[in-house]
C-alpha cells in the first residue's frame, strides 16, 4: 500500500509528504485533532510516534513530546485505538513508529494482528539491527504490514543494498548523523551523493527525514527524493497548545510545506 502512495504522488510530480507526530501528546484529543488536521491539509502518510522512555533515535523535541504522553498515560494499546479511530474517519494512511523492547514486550504477534486490525499500514523500528529484524518483518507482512528500514549517510553501497532488500513500503533515508531535531539542516550535496547510491542499488520509494524543517529544505530535497519527512520542527510549531489550537497551528506549519513538496516536479 506504501509503495502505491508513492507512485500517486511521483505520477502527480511532487514528493509525497509525510509529517510525524506523537501519539497522546499532549492528549488523546489534541492527537486526534492533529491527525484530522494534517489529513486536511493533503498529508500522504502520517507517522504516528509510540511513546517510550528510551528513545535512541529521538531528539530533545520528540524526547520531550515522548515524556508528555507517557505522562498523560499513552500507551500502544492506547495508541493503536487512537488509529483506529483515526482510520474509521476516513484518515491518511498511518505508519507507526515504535522501538523493539516495547513491541517486544507487547508481544510481536499481538502487536501486528492489532495494528493491523486497527487500520495501520507499517511499523519503522530503527533500534532493530538489520540482521535480527527478518522476524518482525515476517510477522509484520504477515498481517499486511510494511516496515521500511532506515539508511544512515554513513551506510555504504553493500549494506544499503542488503537494508533495501529488507525494507518495505520505502526506504527512511536519514539525512545526517545524530538524532532527530529542527536545528541543523540536511546538505544537498550529501544527500545527492547518498541518494545517487541509494538509486543505484534499488527502485524502492526514498523518503528523506532528520533536520528538514522549512519550505526551503522541502524545494531542495523533493527533486531528489520521493518522500519528505518532518517531526521536531511541526511538534515545536504546536507545543504548548491542545485540542482546536493545536490542529490549527499544524495546518499553519504545513500548508507551506506541503505547497513546496507540490510545486517541485520530481
Amino acid at each position: 500500500m506504501l509503495e502505491a502512495i508513492f507512485e500517486r504522488a511521483r505520477n502527480a510530480g511532487r514528493a509525497a509528504f509525510i509529517p510525524y507526530v506523537m501519539a497522546g501528546d499532549p492528549d488523546r484529543a489534541t492527537t486526534l485533532a492533529i491527525l484530522g488536521a494534517l489529513t486536511q491539509a493533503g498529508a500522504d502518510i502520517i507517522e504516528l510516534g509510540i511513546p517510550y522512555s528510551d528513545p535512541l533515535a529521538d531528539g530533545p523535541t520528540i524526547a520531550a513530546a515522548g515524556q508528555r504522553a507517557l505522562a498523560a498515560g499513552t500507551t500502544i494499546a492506547s495508541t493503536l485505538e487512537l488509529v483506529r479511530e483515526h482510520h474509521e474517519h476516513g484518515g491518511a494512511p498511518i505508519v507507526l513508529f515504535t522501538y523493539y523492547n516495547p513491541v517486544l514486550q507487547y508481544g510481536i504477534d499481538r502487536f501486528a494482528r492489532e495494528a493491523a486490525a486497527a487500520g495501520a499500514c507499517g511499523a519503522i523500528v530503527p533500534d532493530i539491527a538489520l540482521e535480527e529484524g527478518e522476524a518482525l518483518g515476517a510477522t509484520l507482512a504477515a498481517n499486511g504490514l510494511d516496515m521500511p528500514l532506515l539508511v544512515a549517510p554513513s551506510t555504504k553501497a553493500g549494506r544499503a543494498r542488503r537494508i533495501a532488500a529488507q525494507s518495505t513500503g520505502f526506504i527512511y533515508v536519514v539525512s545526517r548523523l545524530g538524532v532527530t531535531g529542527a536545528g541543523t539542516q540536511p546538505s544537498t550535496k550529501a544527500l545527492r551523493t547518498q541518494i545517487e547510491m541509494l538509486r543505484a542499488v534499488t527502485d524502492a520509494p526514498l523518503a528523506v527525514g532528520f533536520g528538514v524543517s522549512h519550505s526551503d529544505h522541502v524545494r531542495r530535497v523533493a527533486p531528489l527524493a520521493d518522500g519528505i519527512i518532518v517531526g521536531s520542527a511541526l511538534i515545536d510549531a504546536y507545543a504548548g497548545t491542545r485540542g482546536e489550537e493545536a490542529a490549527q497551528r499544524v495546518r499553519a506549519f504545513v500548508e507551506p510545506l506541503i505547497a513546496a513538496a507540490n510545486s517541485v516536479e520530481v
